[in-house]
């Protein structure tokens, strides 16, 4: 089992298995070659590298940051076809409610859709996913059958 961490990136092949914890409003965001069963995982924080307040910081932490770099290591290094690439994503909820209005959404749906914007963006398909509402989740991708595990406490398991 690989862990990933909070804004890190890493990669698996066949049979070995990536995991993270704790997706509050973080997105996980797998991006996987079927065929070859390679993958890699991103814990995404952020939506938007321009939030940066330093100008070193990790490529996992941000939408726009992470899911390139997924890509050109898959394609690069792993030799994948780009047009082979499949993602399924989870997290991006919200964690605390609050009773004011928002002109701003919240810092889940932010990140949920700046990862759909970037995958959009470099045309690979959206295969499933967990998104949203009010609870946190872990998430385990399984490189031999490409299938990504959901577990949310007191809200069960799921597999997409």
């Amino acid at each position: 089992m690989i862990h990933v961490g909070l804004s890190e990136i890493k990669f698996a092949l066949n049979p070995e298995t990536l995991k993270t914890l704790g997706l509050g409003s973080c997105v996980g965001v797998v991006i996987y070659h079927e065929e070859s069963k390679i993958a890699g995982m991103a814990h995404v924080m952020l939506p938007d590298s321009e939030l940066a307040r330093v100008s070193s910081y990790p490529l996992g932490k941000y939408a726009d940051t992470a899911i390139p770099a997924l890509i050109k290591k898959l394609t690069e290094d792993f030799r994948c076809s780009r047009l082979q690439l499949k993602a399924k994503i989870a997290g991006g909820a919200e964690m605390f409610k609050t009773t004011r209005a928002h002109l701003v959404p919240s810092i889940g749906k932010r990140n949920v859709y700046a990862v759909k914007a970037q995958l959009a963006a470099f045309q690979i398909p959206l295969v499933s996913e967990d998104t949203g509402a009010d609870y946190g989740r872990t998430i385990e991708f399984f490189t031999a059958t490409c299938e990504l595990a959901i577990h949310a406490i007191f809200k069960g398991s799921a597999v997409i």
